[in-house]
């Protein structure tokens, strides 16, 4: 007989300030990464400067499970809505990779 105990689930409570549910809005991105992490940077480019609005960092695992996250949802997003066209990158501002 074989026995498969279900891992209990925790409710974690999440704790946000109003500032941060505003969100930030963001029409530039730039990625890079280390052995150890992934560099998130998200601007907002507005002449005549960028402005650094968020940088989040993450392990490579997370990273990944991220990336799968996105997909997965622009999935449910195209079957709901219809096929996303790919905007073209503007020639000074845009998205980095």
């Amino acid at each position: 007989m074989q026995y498969n105990p279900q891992p209990q689930q925790k409710q974690v409570q999440l704790k946000a300030s109003e500032d941060v549910l505003k969100g930030r809005y963001s029409n530039m991105a730039q990625i890079a990464h280390a052995k150890e992490e992934f560099i998130l940077d998200f601007m907002c480019m507005m002449p005549p400067q960028a402005q650094l609005v968020s940088r989040i960092v993450l392990s490579p695992g997370h990273a990944k499970r991220m990336m799968r996250a996105l997909q997965e949802n622009i999935e449910k997003y195209e079957g709901a809505f219809g096929k996303i066209e790919e905007a073209a990158a503007p020639k000074e501002i845009g998205f980095q990779g």
